[in-house]
């Protein structure tokens, strides 16, 4: 095995794998285990308050920010911003981080959806219910990996400390699309909570693994020579074979 697939599996692989098991025991826990427990009724009322609040300006306005957290958008959008930073700062590492991140997120989700399979709010809902259930969010998920992720590569390449916060208001928008995915009564609140859960740790884990500059990616034989690992050095740290 490469150490390429080495440092795949355990710094992406692995923990991505202890997210999906977070958010399918979380999901678990919600409609099983606490179901007696979790204030229900909370939920149903915040549900039936932004079904019962709809005006036909905040329904264009939820329209747009939902659609921004729709799958061809994220996919075309983060398409996009990889080509431009690579070709802006000629490097692959946040390109990478991007993408991985928002592929991550909608692997866990994607999996999440067919273990829970929790019904959606019991109001008039304004879009046609795709496949997945309600658990978690996955525009909102998505949108939160996308542009936070965004926030994160902008924010370390700014330098004046205003231009930096600037930055994060990109926050703002997975913010709206939750907000937009209530209001349309497609999602509970936990939905969108468990959402934000997923995202951050997938962004947790992809700029550990592809942003941190002290990790080195090398496509060699564990084991075998490589530049950085000369005879000197490996006898240095002790690698060095008979």
């Amino acid at each position: 095995m490469s150490t390429l697939a080495v440092q795949a599996l355990k710094r992406i692989v692995l923990p991505v794998a202890g997210i999906l098991g977070l958010m399918i025991g979380l999901g678990l826990l919600l409609t099983h285990t606490l179901s007696h427990v979790w204030p229900i009724a909370v939920e149903d009322g915040v549900n039936r308050a932004f079904a019962a609040d709809r005006t036909e300006g905040r329904t264009e306005i939820s329209w747009f920010f939902s659609a921004a957290g729709n799958t061809s958008t994220i996919v075309v959008v983060t398409a996009v911003l990889a080509v431009v930073l690579r070709l802006v700062l000629r490097r692959w590492r946040e390109p990478v981080f991007l993408c991985l991140a928002v592929i991550a997120q909608a692997m866990v989700f994607f999996l999440t959806t067919l273990a829970i399979d929790r019904p959606r709010p019991d109001v008039q809902r304004l879009d046609a219910s795709p496949p997945t259930s309600s658990f978690p969010s996955g525009h909102t998920s998505a949108a939160f990996a996308l542009y936070v992720g965004l926030a994160v590569v902008l924010a370390s390449l700014a330098r004046p400390g205003w231009l930096k916060a600037l930055c994060w208001l990109l926050a703002l928008v997975p913010l709206a699309v939750a907000l937009g995915r209530l209001y349309r009564g497609m999602h509970h609140p936990s939905d969108v909570l468990s959402s934000f859960l997923n995202s951050s740790l997938c962004l947790a884990v992809m700029a550990r693994g592809v942003l941190d500059r002290r990790v080195r990616w090398r496509l060699t034989k564990v084991g075998a020579w490589s530049p950085s690992t000369s005879p000197a050095r490996r006898r240095r740290t002790g690698t060095a074979t008979s």
